[in-house]
């Protein structure tokens, strides 16, 4: 048995603020709990929703001093960045279309920022956040949490060092069941962020599920789209956004792929899969079942390696947590984007330089690919599902 990786945590216990996260939210929770569990952070400041009273009820729970419980987030971003025991960053888990004004907000006041998916729901703003994190060289991650995951990135290394050979084609997707009925019209907090474009932006169901695909075939392969052909589907009467897309695509190395995104498939929680073949042979990886990693090698039996039992690279063992058979999942990923970015903030501080390894998280100029992957899908179908040029 491989035990967890010893935990060594800061002198510093940074301060961070949110945005977003209010009574009924799903996503501000979950940063919540990820973040509590190195206690390398404890949250400062508020802004929890557009209704003051529901911020000073959520701040009140979370031990939050009144005065740095805010109206704005205009009014957060300015108090904050006056104070001398100001946030150390800012956490995003606002509705879609919200993400560019408060993280630029932030970032034009000298404060890091963690934004959640997609960065934005245009490019020109997409490119303007990049823009800005270049000129200000503040640390900025978009919370593609499932890359934080300790098999995807041992899944990552295998990659780099050829083990499966140049990869050739890659197989995603993510079926979901949750909205085959009208939840937007039955109360449902999370469908109606998802399925207003008011909201959401431009798309759902790739938003929602295919910027994950997109980030994790990217952070895993490093290979760049340069086309897609998607048919964006709306299968529920009256849905204005897609609920289920296929997506064709080919990449900068002449590998090919498939994407399959769904919110109407019947029998599927959370079912996110990803298998990427090589000349040599090919990973296989399954969100539900995440802390295994299927490994083929041609002319070989297939491997299924455990976290914490079988051994791993290096900087992928760093973040295992605890012993074999006791599963690590979705708060342990997003918690270990947020180990190395506030040690990153942490080495900052200290006047250190950064490694490749400090900065293992993803960046805005992934948030930039995401953005502009939603795009060049929502485009294509538009045109009645033709190939699209990155």
């Amino acid at each position: 048995m491989i035990e967890s990786s010893a935990e060594v945590k800061p002198a510093v216990r940074l301060r961070y603020g949110m945005v977003g996260g209010g009574p009924g939210a799903f996503i501000g929770d979950v940063h919540r709990k990820a973040l509590n569990l190195d206690g390398m952070a404890e949250i400062a400041a508020g802004c929890f929703s557009q209704d003051p009273q529901k911020t000073v009820a959520v701040g009140a729970a979370l031990g939050i001093p009144q005065e740095r419980l805010y109206a704005t987030f205009e009014e957060m971003a300015e108090q904050e960045s006056k104070r001398a025991d100001k946030i150390d960053f800012l956490v995003i888990t606002t509705p879609n279309t919200s993400h560019f004004s408060i993280a630029r907000a932030f970032l034009s006041r000298g404060i890091p920022v963690v934004c959640e998916k997609p960065l934005a729901t245009e490019m020109k703003d997409a490119e303007e956040l990049a823009a800005l994190v270049k000129k200000t060289g503040l640390p900025f991650m978009v919370t593609y949490n499932y890359t934080g995951n300790v098999t995807i990135k041992h899944a990552r290394e295998l990659i780099q060092k050829g083990e499966i050979g140049k990869v050739t084609f890659v197989n995603c997707e993510y079926p979901q069941e949750w909205l085959m009925v009208e939840a937007e019209k039955q109360g449902s907090k999370q469908a109606i962020t998802r399925t207003d474009p008011k909201l959401a932006g431009h798309a759902n169901s790739v938003g929602d599920l295919g910027s994950h695909i997109e980030s994790m075939v990217s952070y895993l392969t490093g290979l760049k789209i340069t086309s897609v052909c998607a048919r964006l589907d709306k299968i529920l009467p009256g849905r204005v956004l897609d609920d289920n897309a296929t997506i064709m695509l080919e990449y900068d190395n002449g590998a090919k792929g498939i994407y399959w995104t769904s919110q109407i498939a019947a029998g599927y929680d959370n079912a996110f899969r990803v298998r990427v073949f090589g000349t040599r042979g090919a990973i296989d990886w399954n969100e539900e079942e995440s802390n295994y990693l299927g490994l083929s090698c041609y002319g070989k039996p297939k491997t299924i390696l455990s976290r914490g039992r079988d051994p791993f690279y290096p900087h992928a063992q760093s973040y295992s947590r605890i012993p074999s058979g006791h599963p690590e999942g979705y708060h342990e990923s997003l918690a270990n984007l947020y180990k190395t970015f506030i040690g990153a903030l942490v080495k900052l501080k200290e006047g250190k330089t950064l490694g490749a390894e400090d900065q293992d998280w993803p960046t805005v100029e992934m948030g930039v690919d995401g953005v502009k992957f939603i795009s060049k899908c929502v485009e294509s179908s538009e045109k009645g599902a033709v190939w699209i040029k990155f």
